[in-house]
């Protein structure tokens, strides 16, 4: 039995996320499906983490394990002759231990939110952004916020599931609000993130720059371990899966 590592890109504006679901329409459903039709085997796949409906990845990773003999260099290619345009593999596939699981083995994830902030949207980016016209987000009081984010700390209150993970501590490596023309981009990387967690955070951050929240009341939040003390979550379709990152060994 082999154990294959894969990492992809999607648009999910189409799809409703990327775990399986009574519903059906997922990117596991998805892919599962073009493997099927490579291997004649159904075959479970493991996700680096799940994405909402309308959530976007640039680098999320599954694994799954096969008895099938086909050429880890062609798995790649294989698998893009069969699955549609908005999916796509985007590294060679590889071999890698038979421990090596896509969630569990991670060391650090990083996503992305972006935020439009011109008076009109940009068309051709509109299923990637949150639009915010006005009024003028203060970014200097956003950054003052997203410092008091940074390190580990219980994000119970920037979690809408309570009941799925044993303990709500993570860590935040780095938190970045890049600016640009008409544009505002959170960058968040940390050990791993909760349900909800990166949209709570810049739903949050939002508030704080239209004045709503100051950044001094962060510290608080934290410590109250009470969804109710943070911000709303922000739409789904600004978030993006930018990178997961394994052990040299596991890579």
């Amino acid at each position: 039995m082999r154990n294959i590592r894969m990492k992809i890109a999607y648009d999910g504006t189409r799809y409703n996320g990327f775990q399986t679901q009574p519903g059906g329409n997922t990117i596991q459903d998805i892919i599962e499906s073009a493997i099927e039709t490579l291997t004649g085997t159904r075959t479970r796949i493991i996700g680096s983490g799940r994405t909402d409906a309308r959530v976007h990845a640039e680098g999320q990773v599954f694994n799954f394990h096969t008895d099938s003999r086909i050429a880890v260099e062609r798995w790649a290619l294989a698998l893009n002759s069969r699955l549609p345009e908005d999916i796509r593999v985007v590294e060679s596939a590889a071999e890698v231990p038979d421990a090596f699981h896509s969630r569990f083995s991670a060391k650090r994830k990083t996503y992305r939110y972006s935020i439009c902030t011109g008076k009109f949207h940009d068309v051709f980016r509109r299923n990637f952004e949150f639009h915010h016209p006005s009024p003028k987000l203060d970014v200097a009081a956003m950054r003052e916020a997203l410092r008091h984010l940074q390190g580990e700390h219980d994000f119970t209150s920037f979690t809408t599931n309570h009941a799925d993970e044993k303990s709500h501590v993570r860590t935040i490596y780095s938190a970045v609000l890049k600016e640009e023309e008409k544009r505002l981009e959170l960058y968040l990387t940390g050990n791993g993130f909760l349900y909800n967690m990166v949209r709570i955070i810049a739903g949050t951050l939002i508030h704080v720059g239209q004045g709503k929240i100051a950044p001094a009341a962060i510290p608080g939040m934290l410590q109250g371990r009470n969804r109710l003390l943070a911000g709303p979550t922000a739409v789904a379709h600004g978030l993006t899966l930018i990178n997961v990152e394994y052990g040299d060994a596991e890579k």
